[in-house]
């Protein structure tokens, strides 16, 4: 097991220990063994699936390509997470990833354990036939551990709604004559997939960003104004003024979220830059986020890089280099990329105040205690990206009552979900000098724990 997991149960274990409220019955060396339990199961997946899909390209030739399907835990139920096609993929970052599935399940009171899926592929190396036959051979290699009640995947990054369209075809195949709908999630309307699914993780993540420093800052200023916590200090510090906002990562978490910010009529909100791939775009006056949506849907999703291509969209921003939106000199960094974007290395060039993880570990360990040292607010990947999965799991009970929702209906059952977390999680924070995510992780644990007691799974 990844150790980066193994840590984060041990220490909120470490952190539950003396909470004599939290099981109470539980006395002794009776507790300690329980915990010594609760860290073994917590710490490693349930089961481990990896094949390699025999595919022949369209060369003729025939390939073998590395993939995995990790299975953390199933406490809370059915396995849940997506399926991405990436380089980088291995299987310690996707074991890694299910537990994460499976703490933030846990925290947003989603009834689904933690899975993830992934295949070593550039997807923009392979042509849509090849990516189909790769699907295709995912879902064959992985069906007996696949389905509406066992594994439910979904979209990650590199894939969308046709990868997921491809998979539920070929599971409805495989297992003629049984409900399939919820067999994957993310999938496009026509086919059995839920409106407002495809925005559902961009819009949670500036959600928990607007609930934070606006909703929830207004209704408890009372309490809050006087406190000497730094984080609190930091919160009030931004709320009330205008603020400016760079987005790293321009698909569909990152578009998603400067698009919201964009619009936002609660907060000052000014998009300054965003960034792809290839390039960070910067405009202190701010950008048009909706002209950069345009062009990049027009251009396989990449952001301009020419003084033409800008101006061309009637735009004017500076052209740096991609890694430059990390630095910038802005209120709130927002990442939605890849994981390990802040590091040991770079993090004293950070000067937003507020990050907002998109992204799914964008901060590493080491740079997160670095960048709470200064009071800087990290709002985690664990609370801000569980939008995603918290549609999945409408767009799931949508397939098993094959009754649908509105987009409007799902936007305000996401948000309703998401509040509610964040109402539990806040005070907390604001109560006490321990960063975000160490509170979002001992409630998911404790939640985990809890619940592996009564089941009778500790002895």
């Amino acid at each position: 097991m990844a150790s980066q997991t193994g840590a984060i149960v041990q220490q909120s274990l470490n952190a539950l220990m003396g909470d004599e409220a939290f099981l109470p019955n539980l006395q002794e060396q009776a507790r300690e063994q329980a915990f010594l339990s609760l860290a073994a199961i917590l710490s490693t997946p349930n089961k481990v699936h990896k094949a390699f899909l025999r595919i022949t390209a369209d060369s003729g030739n025939v390939v073998r390509i590395p993939a995995y399907r990790i299975q953390h835990n199933d406490t809370l139920g059915p396995y849940k997470g997506g399926i991405r096609f990436h380089e980088s993929v291995s299987e310690e970052e996707v074991t890694n990833l299910a537990a994460l599935m499976t703490l933030k399940n846990a925290l947003h009171e989603v009834p689904f354990g933690g899975g993830k899926g992934g295949v070593v592929i550039n997807p923009r190396q392979y042509s849509a036939k090849e990516l189909y036959l790769i699907c295709k051979k995912y879902v064959q290699y992985f069906s007996d551990v696949l389905g509406p009640d066992k594994d439910i995947p979904a979209p990650d990054m590199g894939t969308g709604e046709r990868e997921m369209d491809w998979m539920m075809a070929e599971y409805k195949s495989i297992h003629p004559g049984q409900p399939y709908l919820g067999s994957f999630t993310g999938k496009s309307v026509i086919n059995g997939g839920s409106l407002g699914r495809r925005e559902a993780t961009g819009k949670g993540v500036y959600f928990t960003f607007r609930y934070m420093i606006h909703d929830f800052l207004k209704a408890q200023s009372s309490w809050l104004s006087g406190s000497d916590n730094p984080f609190v200090q930091t919160a009030i510090a931004h709320s009330g003024r205008p603020l400016t906002i760079a987005v790293q990562g321009f698909g569909n978490v990152g578009s998603v979220a400067a698009l919201e910010a964009y619009k936002c009529t609660y907060l000052h909100n000014k998009v300054t830059a965003v960034s792809d791939r290839n390039v960070t775009l910067y405009n202190p006056d701010g950008l048009s986020i909706p002209a950069l949506i345009d062009y990049a849907a027009q251009h396989q999703g990449d952001l301009p890089v020419t003084e033409d291509a800008l101006a061309s969209l009637g735009l004017k921003a500076q052209i740096l280099g991609r890694e430059a939106v990390l630095y910038l000199d802005v209120d709130v960094l927002i990442l939605a990329a890849l994981e390990e974007q802040i590091r040991k290395d770079n993090v004293g060039q950070v000067k937003a105040r507020i990050i907002v993880e998109g992204a799914n570990a964008p901060v590493t360990g080491e740079a997160d205690v670095t960048l709470s040292s200064r009071g800087t607010i990290i709002i985690p990947d664990i609370l801000a990206n569980a939008g995603g999965v918290i549609v999945s799991y409408f767009e799931w009970l949508q397939g098993r009552e094959t009754q649908f929702y509105t987009e409007e209906e799902v936007h305000k059952l996401l948000y309703d979900k998401m509040q509610k977390t964040l109402n539990g999680i806040l005070p907390v924070f604001f109560g006490d000098p321990h960063p975000l995510r160490q509170n979002c992780y001992i409630q998911a644990v404790m939640k985990l724990s809890t619940m592996l007691y009564r089941q009778g799974k500790l002895y």
